[in-house]
């Protein structure tokens, strides 16, 4: 994506493009993530591509009024669909949550957890399916809102195992990682973000449920995904 010359005719006669943008760690590579984008949207408007879906995030820095400023692979990935957006190109925009427990915040906190290996694709047939629905709309791609609570709560029901909420320090969460400062940064306010204002900002998840729901399709709930890999957790 790197390379403009090769995106013609990689898009070329395409109705529709779904489009995933890569992080890439290392002084400056998050311009390069924005800047691939950028050049997958000007091939797509080029040859005429009528739906272009684009794997998005929420513009941390923004949601937060700066107070949040160190997530970049978020910020980058909000500035390519404001990009997109404004090329014109026909587009939906998905976001995925995660499956993740981030210790350093509250036991309210609300994570998106999507099963990202079964339930991605759900959402991109569906937009494409629905397309005429799903033009310029945000598609949250998420199972359900789940608190870290009710998270250990299943975790539970399931495994059997005893389990127990820890919030960390922020700092403490910081410096635990072993990682270089300016990532560890970014993954301390990613978890942060996920406290407030949230991972998708607060936002209801029903109207993309009901997408996938209009074409026979359903999430994977949590509790389903701990069942069908319970021996992981043995």
């Amino acid at each position: 994506m790197s390379d403009p010359s090769t995106l013609s005719a990689a898009v070329q006669g395409s109705h529709t493009v779904f489009l995933v943008t890569t992080p890439a760690w290392g002084a400056g590579a998050p311009d390069a993530e924005l800047t691939d984008g950028k050049n997958v949207a000007d091939a797509c408007k080029a040859a005429g591509v009528q739906h272009l879906v684009f794997s998005s995030l929420l513009h941390v820095t923004k949601e937060t009024g700066g107070r949040l400023k160190h997530v970049p692979r978020f910020d980058h990935k909000a500035d390519v669909e404001a990009y997109i957006r404004a090329s014109g190109v026909p587009a939906t925009f998905g976001e995925d949550g995660v499956f993740t427990l981030a210790y350093p915040v509250g036991a309210d906190a609300r994570f998106p957890l999507i099963e990202i290996g079964e339930d991605m694709g759900k959402y991109v047939v569906a937009s494409i399916k629905q397309r005429t629905k799903v033009l310029g709309a945000q598609v949250l791609a998420a199972a359900d809102y789940y608190t870290p609570t009710r998270i250990l709560k299943e975790f539970e029901e399931v495994t059997g195992q005893k389990t127990r909420f820890v919030q960390v320090d922020p700092q403490a969460y910081k410096a635990a990682l072993p990682m270089p400062d300016a990532i560890a940064q970014e993954l301390l306010e990613n978890h942060l973000f996920i406290g407030e204002p949230g991972y998708f900002a607060g936002k209801d998840l029903k109207s993309s449920l009901d997408l996938l729901a209009e074409v026979g399709l359903k999430p994977t709930s949590f509790k389903e995904y701990l069942e069908k890999n319970k021996s992981a957790f043995a």
